[in-house]
């Protein structure tokens, strides 16, 4: 097994939390805690969250790519009803399929349902509505179904976290700037920006694992978005007016509270001692944990 640590500090929304964290290195929960410590000094961290839409993929194998996508458009309405028509709790709350979008390509189409998992992870339903619905697309489009199965790229379900590092406690101008300097190298070096990426996830995973989610397809999904922007920094820093460091997270957050590992005793004694309600509330807790980390890890960087 790998231990499991207790995270303080942490005011999120002006709520405070302890957020547990499953790893094997001991000082990411304790640089998380001081990172926590330091925000606090401002107010703590302040979150978004985006929606909990997630995306179906089903590929079409057609020779008339163009006259496929039309088709599917034509019938939009009509492929959100049928893939609402699955029997699930999901649908019953309120989740579902929302919308479509289709992309184009050489000899096929990839048609993409935007599906609400409420507070779930998402795949298993996901999986079964892209199952349901794709013998209907291939019967109008007329070509043939290849894969049917979600993206773990989630650019409709971010979670968002900012924070107001007081320039004193974060150790004087000197400090601050240094702290920038190293996000700029970041910005332009793939290979820093690798690094810095991964210690965000050192927070991430570590809560993702303690609550019994997929801590892989969280971390694939965050490397992705980095990607789509340039493979950037997943973390940004600006100095205020005032001469304090202000932190910026957005992230993928493809995260549940109900069904899956979240049977795991010990996963469920980590949500409870957590307190989150809803998987809304949990990916608002890992990006601030993943800021927390990234900042504390670049100030001991430019600092020891």
């Amino acid at each position: 097994e790998l231990p499991i640590g207790i995270a303080t500090n942490f005011l999120i929304d002006g709520k405070d939390y302890l957020v547990p964290m499953v790893i094997e290195e001991p000082s990411v929960v304790a640089a998380a805690s001081h990172g926590a410590k330091i925000a606090r000094v401002k107010g703590g961290f302040s979150t978004l969250y985006t929606g909990s839409i997630m995306i179906g993929q089903i590929q079409v194998l057609t020779d008339n790519p163009h006259s496929a996508k039309f088709e599917v458009l034509k019938h939009k309405d009509e492929i959100i009803e049928k893939a609402n028509e699955i029997e699930s709790s999901i649908v019953k709350l309120g989740g579902g399929c929302k919308d479509l979008t289709v992309r184009v390509f050489d000899n096929m189409i990839v048609v993409h349902l935007l599906i609400d998992v409420k507070d779930a992870m998402g795949a298993n339903f996901i999986n079964s509505v892209c199952e349901r619905i794709a013998p209907f697309i291939e019967r109008i489009t007329g070509g043939k179904v290849l894969l049917r199965i979600l993206s773990n790229l989630c650019p409709q379900r971010l979670a968002i976290a900012k924070a107001v590092f007081d320039k004193k406690a974060v150790g004087g101008e000197e400090v601050v700037e240094g702290i920038i300097k190293a996000y700029e190298l970041a910005k332009v070096d793939i290979y820093r920006c690798a690094t810095h990426n991964k210690g965000i996830m050192n927070g991430v995973c570590a809560v993702l694992i303690a609550t019994g989610n997929d801590f892989r397809a969280v971390e694939s999904a965050c490397y992705a978005y980095s990607a789509m922007q340039g493979f950037k920094p997943l973390t940004h820093y600006e100095i205020n007016e005032d001469g304090d460091l202000v932190g910026y997270i957005e992230l993928p957050m493809s995260v549940g509270v109900v069904g899956g590992a979240k049977a795991n005793p010990l996963a469920r004694i980590c949500l409870k001692i957590l307190g989150v309600k809803s998987a809304e509330e949990l990916a608002r807790v890992i990006a601030s944990v993943g800021l927390a980390q990234n900042f504390a890890a670049l100030r001991a960087l430019v600092t020891e």
